[in-house]
């Protein structure tokens, strides 16, 4: 169980004994092949209008420029 340093050291070991040494190297290929056009990417005027909500609400200080 990988809940330290050295338990994730042991998991990446047996990942690797398992699945091959190129296991994580597949993995993260898989991921940067998926789609990356959803979510805001597909509509500006949607993501302007989230930022300004999340701006009214947001619980930060005026800027002090």
């Amino acid at each position: 169980m990988a809940g330290t340093k050295l338990g994730g050291a042991k998991a990446a070991a047996t990942n690797k004994k398992k699945y091959g040494k190129d296991f994580y190297a597949r993995i993260g290929a898989m991921g940067g092949k998926n789609g990356h056009t959803g979510g805001f990417y597909a509509n500006r005027e949607l993501a302007r209008t989230a930022g300004a909500r999340g701006g009214r609400i947001s619980r930060r200080g005026k800027s002090s420029k």
